[in-house]
């Protein structure tokens, strides 16, 4: 740390505390640039984990919920006269499109999550601005 002293000091003394000054600064922003990214990964994984989780359940879950689906739309299909061939195939394609249109809705969305800059060093940027700053005035002072 800077020693205050009524003595003058030569320049190489001030040039030598004013690097230990940055090698410090600098050791003190990689250790907060690690906690940081540490943080952003560890909630990437969370939430990695829990869309897994999700997908897992969400496909047996559909499997199920689909068929009856399907079988629901051809049973309609037929009490409105069309015939059992037909409304299967018609029942199928119903179904599976609104599956496929919810399916881009949920990838959009789950991808727009893991975007880069939800991953930003914010704390980080904004310190080593603050610091950036900081040198300046010293050495314009």
């Amino acid at each position: 740390m800077t020693s205050f002293t009524s003595e003058p000091r030569s320049l190489p003394e001030l040039l030598k505390e004013l690097m230990n000054e940055l090698s410090s600064l600098f050791r003190k922003e990689v250790q907060l640039a690690k906690a940081e990214a540490g943080e952003k990964v560890q909630k990437a994984l969370v939430g990695v984990e829990l869309l897994v989780v999700a997908a897992v359940l969400g496909i047996a879950a559909l499997g199920v919920l689909l068929s009856a689906a399907v079988a629901g739309v051809a049973a309609l299909l037929i009490s409105m006269g069309m015939g059992e061939a037909g409304a299967s195939g018609v029942a199928a394609l119903i179904v599976g499109g609104i599956v496929a249109i919810v399916a881009y809705i949920l990838f959009q969305r789950g991808m727009a999550a893991l975007k880069a800059d939800h991953l930003m060093l914010d704390r980080t940027a904004h310190s080593l601005g603050r610091d950036a700053s900081v040198i300046k005035e010293k050495t314009h002072a």
